[in-house]
This record gives C-alpha cells, sequence and structure tokens, in this order.
C-alpha cells in the first residue's frame, strides 16, 4: 500500500478484494455476494433519491448516481452497502443509455418500462444512428460517476461497471420497448439477417470503447447482460448474439492492454440462456452468471472448472421467511460448492421487496459459506 493510501489510480486502497479474487478464480476465506439491481426500488431512499427527477435525468447525473450506488450523501437514509455486508458495489445507470448516445430517444414510461418513440423499423432506418464511434463522448456521465463512486467507495469494496450486450439492446431498438414474445426483433434476424448483423456491429463497436471508458474511469470488473437470451434458441443465438459476446470480451480486453490499463474480470450473464453454457463459458469471459432456473451442479458440470458461476437464488424466494430464505441459501452454496462460485439472486430485485429479507440472504451468505470452509 503506498504511503497515502491511494492505489497507482489515485483512488483509495482496495479493502476487500474477496468478490474480485473469486472472480479470478482464486481462494477465498468465504463466498462473496452482491445483488442485481441492488441499489434498486426496493429501497425507501432510492425512492426519496428519485422522486424528484425523471430516470434518464437520474442517469445523466453523475451526483445521483453515485448516490444511488451508495445511497450515502446528502439524505440521512442508510445506504446499501451500510445496511449489508455486500462484497461489490455496482454503478447505477441503465443499458439504454448506448442507444440513446447513438441518437434514439428513449423515454422512462411510468408503469410500463423504456419506450422509444420511433424505433428501428426499415433497413434504412440504420441511417439515423449516430457512429458508434462518437458514443464514448456522449457518455462521459457515466464515467464520471463511476469516478466519483469509486472515490467514495473509499476502498471498501470493488465497483462493477456493465453493458446490455448487442443483441439485448437491438431488441429494444426494434420492438420500441419491452416485449413478451421479441416477435419484431426476431423477424429482423429472418428478414433482414444482413441489417442485423449491421445493427449488432455498430452495436458492438459502441459498446467496447464504453467497456473500455469504464474501466478507465475506475470500474474494477464488467458485466454483460444478455438480458434476452431466452428469445432465441440454440441457432439463432449461436448465429447472432454468442459472436457479438465473444467479440465484445476479445476487444474490451485486446483494448485494456493497448491502453497499458490493468485488466479486469468480465462477467456474462444470460438470462434464460441455460442451452448456451457451454458456449458462454468458452466466451472469454471469466464468470459467467445463472438465472434461477439452471441447476448449480449441472452448469459446473457443463463448464467444468476454468470459470467462476455466479448466481442464482430465485428472486422470489426473499419472499419467503428469514429463516427459510437462510435454509434456501445453505442449499445453493452447498451445490455450488466453496470456490469459484459468486453469490447473487439469478435476476434483479424486485421493488417490493422487503430490505430485511435482502439482508437475510446477504448474511447467510457469509454465515453459511464460512460454516462450508470449516467443514
Amino acid at each position: 500500500m503506498e504511503a497515502n493510501g491511494l492505489g497507482p489510480q489515485g483512488f483509495p486502497e482496495l479493502k476487500n478484494d474477496t468478490f474480485l479474487r473469486a472472480a479470478w478464480g482464486e481462494e477465498t476465506d468465504y463466498t462473496p455476494v452482491w445483488c442485481m439491481r441492488q441499489a434498486g426500488r426496493y429501497l425507501p431512499e432510492f425512492r426519496e433519491t428519485r422522486a424528484a427527477q425523471d430516470f434518464f435525468s437520474t442517469c445523466r447525473s453523475p451526483e445521483a448516481c453515485c448516490e444511488l450506488t451508495l445511497q450515502q450523501p446528502v439524505s440521512c437514509f442508510l445506504q446499501p452497502l451500510r445496511r449489508f455486508p455486500l462484497d461489490a458495489a455496482i454503478i447505477f445507470s441503465d443499458i439504454l443509455v448506448v442507444p440513446q448516445a447513438l441518437g434514439m430517444e428513449v423515454t422512462m414510461v411510468p408503469g410500463k418500462g423504456p419506450s422509444f418513440p420511433e424505433p428501428l423499423r426499415e433497413e434504412q432506418d440504420l441511417e439515423r444512428l449516430r457512429d458508434p464511434a462518437v458514443v464514448a463522448s456522449e457518455l462521459g456521465y457515466v464515467f464520471q460517476a463511476i469516478t466519483l463512486t469509486r472515490q467514495r467507495l473509499a476502498g471498501r469494496v470493488p465497483l462493477i461497471g456493465f453493458a446490455g450486450a448487442p443483441w439485448t439492446l437491438m431488441t429494444y431498438m426494434v420492438e420500441g420497448g419491452g416485449s413478451s414474445t421479441m416477435a419484431q426483433a426476431k423477424r429482423w434476424l429472418y428478414q433482414r439477417p444482413q441489417a442485423s448483423h449491421q445493427l449488432l456491429r455498430i452495436l458492438t463497436d459502441a459498446l467496447v470503447p464504453y467497456l473500455v471508458g469504464q474501466v478507465a474511469a475506475g470500474a474494477q470488473a464488467l458485466q454483460l447482460f444478455e438480458s434476452h437470451a431466452g428469445h432465441l434458441g440454440p441457432q439463432l443465438f449461436n448465429k447472432f448474439a454468442l459472436p457479438y459476446i465473444r467479440d465484445v470480451a476479445k476487444r474490451v480486453k485486446a483494448r485494456l492492454r493497448e491502453a497499458g490499463l490493468a485488466p479486469v474480470p468480465m462477467i456474462i450473464f444470460a438470462k434464460d440462456g441455460h442451452f448456451a453454457l457451454e458456449e458462454l463459458s468458452q466466451a472469454g469471459y471469466e464468470v459467467v452468471g445463472l438465472d434461477w432456473t439452471v441447476a448449480p451442479k449441472k452448469a459446473r458440470e457443463c463448464v467444468g472448472k476454468t470459470v467462476t458461476l455466479q448466481g442464482n437464488l430465485d428472486p422470489c424466494a426473499l419472499y419467503a421467511s428469514e429463516e427459510e430464505i437462510g435454509q434456501l441459501v445453505k442449499q445453493m452454496l452447498d451445490d455450488f460448492g466453496p470456490q469459484r462460485y459468486i453469490a447473487n439472486l439469478g435476476h434483479g430485485l424486485y421493488p417490493d421487496m422487503d430490505p430485511e429479507h435482502v439482508g437475510a440472504f446477504v448474511d447467510a451468505v457469509h454465515k453459511h459459506s464460512r460454516l462450508l470452509r470449516q467443514n
């Protein structure tokens, strides 16, 4: 440690690196745990902070993003990292800032979710998109939020950056919002395969400098969300999703080396992508995230011992009693084993979840993982 307590980039020295060591496949004294959407709407302090402004205005405010990640500066509420002994923080942002930076209008409609007033409908609509080379410069507010948050974390735990994977971003841009079938986006895959690949390449070209910029700004790990993997069967996934997932990892790592930046572990989370676990484990990511539909032991058999697994308690299990949560966590930890594993939910926290039950989940992971190692 340097005399002033700062790391090589001028950030406070990291005090708890358990999450990073698990991600790299190193042995840990206990199983690290964090939650997707952990700075989310289940916390009263989140609702207090968010009440005064719309969603994407919040995303564009580095100070607000920092506050929602830590729940620390101006409000008297306890922050997530004080409420719960989490082993990592994830920056407050949204995957749809990338389509916005490409020039598409996106609004967050209360009760409905994201909406694109002018989605991509025809092949020529791709001409409306900005050059992907300018995306990183359009997203400077995310980098500022990461730097500010990393400083205010004071080395307590690592900070995770993230982005949506190309296929998932494409679905929103073509569908115009959420969809239960992704019929319009899949129509593109079947009727406009060349245009689909063109769009996916544009998104990949935008994501690579964006993710590298997050690391340069202070992110210590990166997660790529392929949230809509389950709408593709194996053939479409292997043709339109997997190549770009691989390309993102390969190019980000190469750019980090070229820029003289230290490597960071990368996580791929493909929701409902159980049919592609083996392929994902060979896609260049140190960690493969699992949703709750995947049996841990089968996942380990499928991916082998060369990657770390992350997951995968059913988020709805947090509606159970605290006692039952403890039992479910114990079973999950037994099934995953003590090493090469990061505990998490199989998806994000829901708005109506009791913070006390989130705390019970986190505490149970730490308690049972230490007991598991003792035995």
